[in-house]
């Protein structure tokens, strides 16, 4: 079962080194010319980092992609970014990444001192829809490389996604807490694999902002 992370001294040292190998990967990009942006997905920034039981921590990235001339090149598209990304990792003493379903993953990592929790970075691949919404690259496998298919999946009810962060802080964001950490147990429960973190949480935000708006509290 998933459960806060509150060891503040370890979140800080590995979600550093985490972020600055991301931060690295953005400038790489520019050499193979794909322009993108690092965004935390929700849980480090907002304190919502889970851990279940005693398994490795994952930090969840979106590689939003600004510029890319493959960009409806879904296979060469995320296989340019891979290599990039093990170049990146390579360079800081890392193992090379594995390509998942909707991420590129890294192998584990611990802390030279202090907690020895393994942990371990995860990228999504993301595009920003006309409307604001977010769409992840999907590789779905068959078990021959060739056959593989590579497409945008829209992530549901994720436009506005700021514009509704902002109004339910400070005054809803406990529940927005729970919701979160009861929705990522929930599909823990189903050995649901489908639904990353960025997703839980697009799901929490909605589910407690049109509950808050059911509640007769509307936006001026």
């Amino acid at each position: 079962m998933y459960n806060w992370v509150t060891d503040k001294e370890f979140l800080k040292q590995s979600y550093s080194e985490c972020s600055d190998i991301v931060n690295h990967l953005v400038q790489h990009l520019k050499k193979y010319g794909i322009g993108a942006n690092m965004s935390v997905v929700g849980s480090k920034l907002r304190k919502m980092v889970t851990q279940n039981d005693k398994q490795p921590i994952d930090f969840d990235f979106n590689l939003v992609i600004t510029e890319a001339e493959d960009i409806n090149n879904g296979r060469k598209l995320k296989e340019t970014i891979r290599i990039a990304f093990n170049e990146v990792l390579k360079a800081n003493g890392w193992r090379d990444c594995e390509d998942s379903r909707s991420a590129l993953t890294t192998k584990q990592r611990v802390l030279k001192q202090g907690n020895k929790t393994a942990y371990s970075i995860d990228i999504c691949i993301v595009k920003v829809g006309y409307g604001g919404e977010l769409h992840r690259l999907i590789h779905d496998k068959t078990g021959n490389s060739w056959m593989d298919q590579y497409y945008w999946n829209l992530a549901p009810n994720s436009g506005d996604l700021r514009k509704k962060e902002e109004f339910l802080k400070p005054d809803y964001w406990i529940d927005v807490r729970e919701t979160y950490l009861e929705k990522k147990n929930y599909y823990l429960r189903q050995n649901d694999h489908n639904h990353p973190s960025f997703i839980c949480y697009i799901e929490a935000i909605n589910e407690v902002y049109y509950k808050v708006k059911l509640q007769g509290i509307f936006i001026n």
